[in-house]
């Protein structure tokens, strides 16, 4: 039973800290948006804290309940999750928005835009699974 109660509650919490991010500051909970905001905006302040409570939040769930991060569950290549990293920085920067902002923040305001590109990145998402899994077999 656990493993459906934690991922919910951690999409509740997801859900509630964007509401309070918007209602609060009036920002979106993109991530990429937020990263590159925190090197290069003005209002860094609450940038650096909320990237800060990611991973400090990451590290509490760990230490408390054991669970693995999801890092520890691939066998990846590293110079591949380093690849996927940097396509996926370069999508978020093409396609102005990231999945968090578009998937999470947009389509809970009902945003047409963030409809059209959530569909497109999990589309694109499913289809470059399928290939890469189709070419390289299971190493991925």
């Amino acid at each position: 039973m656990e493993q459906f109660i934690l991922p919910t509650l951690g999409g509740l919490l997801i859900g509630i800290a964007s509401v309070l991010l918007l209602a609060t500051l009036g920002r979106v909970a993109g991530i990429s948006g937020i990263v590159w905001g925190a090197i290069a905006a003005p209002d860094r302040h609450w940038r650096w804290l909320f990237l800060i409570g990611l991973v400090a939040g990451t590290a509490l769930m760990h230490i408390t309940t054991g669970i693995a991060i999801p890092a520890e569950h691939t066998d990846a290549p590293l110079l591949l999750i380093t690849l996927a990293g940097v396509l996926v920085g370069l999508g978020t920067r093409i396609g102005n928005g990231c999945t968090s902002g578009h998937g999470i923040c947009g389509l809970g305001r009902l945003s047409v835009r963030s409809l059209v590109a959530t569909s497109v990145f999990m589309a694109t998402g499913v289809i470059t699974v399928a290939v890469v899994r189709h070419l390289f077999g299971s190493i991925v």
